[in-house]
């Protein structure tokens, strides 16, 4: 693999660590599209709760459409989470590379607790 340094970048940056001497492509490829335009209709759900606030629309009414950009924004992340799990932790299980297994599965958990944490 490389140097410690660039290990840690690739890390930071959320770069796939090699497996087999090939660098996986990320486990949500297949939905990629439909992923980003879910993204795309979130963003106009927060611009639209921005524009709630600039034309003082009710309290009540904002925090609803809040509650829907939070929950449409964990369901994308369920959906990164499952690929990830069935593609590169599963891939890194299947390498027979110990190492490689460890870091995705340390990665996972790492992950999990952020999210259960964000909630």
């Amino acid at each position: 693999m490389n140097d410690g340094g660039t290990a840690s970048a690739q890390q930071a940056a959320g770069a796939e660590p090699e497996v087999q001497g090939s660098t996986l492509p990320p486990g949500y490829m297949a939905d990629k599209q439909a992923l980003i335009k879910r993204l795309h209709r979130i963003e106009g759900q927060v611009r639209g709760i921005e524009k709630m606030l600039s034309d003082e629309r009710y309290c009540i009414d904002i925090i609803t459409q809040i509650a829907a950009v939070s929950t449409a924004l964990e369901s994308v992340a369920f959906r990164i989470l499952d690929e990830h799990v069935n593609h590169c932790v599963a891939g890194a299980l299947a390498s027979g590379d110990e190492q490689v297994a460890a870091l995705k599965s340390r990665e996972l958990l790492e992950a999990v607790h952020r999210f259960a944490r964000s909630r």
